[in-house]
């Protein structure tokens, strides 16, 4: 366990009497577009113009299988289930994520250190990464709820104390993700704008959000704003293709009402040298299962 570092200014103010827009002080390609890796520089100038960049196949079908059975062994474990770890849909009480998959399943300690998955985030971010949150998100059909639209930044900010722009995402699908089961959106450009929410944090606000999320959601007309100015991209691809999104990106996907379920793994690396503080904006830390606390750099 390493102790929080000093808390720093705060460059990102949310979740105050009003919403505020703050243009991003950070950089979105921390090393320049030509920093060596697995992307290439134009798949960097998009990532950095854009706020994500997806990959057609990461991992194989073979892989795929693996991660599938992992993720259904995890899914119908009643230990599991009762470990606080597991969130639960609200109307039907079946798992919707499994949090710190990483540090409960090797198989998954194993794809974090893949050097497909990590070369990738210490290309973007500059600088070795730990893993702020690990989580498998499983949307069955016939009903399955959706995400609203929301920056992951905000929230890791308020209730987790990040304090820079300097994390990326990876959504990681282990079934087909098609234009009708509730895939992912995200508002290209969006990455740029800082959005800072109006109200308070609630104490222990995780036990509500991770299930409908309410605290740290924009307006309707904000909303209505960013996607006028940056329209909305949706997500397909077949099971083994990712999307690496800013932390930033205003983003969000649909309640699955069809028959085909789609579920991922998703993956948050920061960078070492953005490590937690204490919140900006809550009362308390969020569990460590949520915002880790452990920021050893991922070996």
């Amino acid at each position: 366990m390493t102790a929080a570092p000093e808390r720093t200014a705060d460059l990102y103010p949310t979740r105050g009497a009003t919403e505020v827009a703050t243009p991003r002080q950070d950089p979105v390609v921390w090393a320049g577009t030509d920093a060596p890796g697995p992307f290439a520089a134009g798949e960097l100038a998009a990532f950095e113009r854009d706020g994500f960049a997806s990959v057609e196949q990461l991992i194989t079908p073979d892989e795929v299988a693996v991660y599938r059975a992992e993720l259904d062994r995890l899914v119908g474990d009643p230990r599991i289930r009762a470990d606080e770890r597991s969130i639960v849909e609200s109307a039907s009480g079946e798992i919707r994520s499994v949090f710190e998959v990483h540090r409960i399943s090797e198989v998954f300690a194993a794809l974090v250190r893949d050097p497909r998955v990590v070369e990738r985030a210490r290309q973007i971010l500059g600088s070795e990464v730990y893993v702020h949150q690990s989580r498998i998100n499983v949307k069955p059909g016939f009903g399955a709820s959706g995400f609203y639209w929301h920056s992951d930044f905000e929230t890791w900010h308020a209730e987790d104390g990040m304090p820079r722009m300097r994390a990326v995402s990876v959504s990681i699908a282990l079934t087909e993700n098609l234009d009708t089961n509730g895939g992912l959106m995200i508002m290209p450009g969006s990455h740029e704008s800082f959005l800072g929410c109006a109200g308070e944090t609630p104490r222990d606000n995780y036990k509500k959000s991770l299930q409908m999320q309410d605290a740290g959601t924009p307006s309707d007309e904000a909303l209505t704003g960013f996607a006028d100015r940056h329209g909305i991209k949706l997500f397909t691809g077949a099971a083994g293709s990712a999307t690496w999104f800013d932390c930033n990106c205003m983003h969000g996907s649909g309640d699955n009402i069809t028959p085909y379920p789609r579920s991922n793994v998703f993956l948050v690396f920061n960078s070492v040298e953005n490590a937690a503080v204490e919140p900006f904006a809550a009362p308390v830390r969020r569990p460590e299962f949520i915002g880790a606390r452990d920021f050893t750099p991922v070996r």
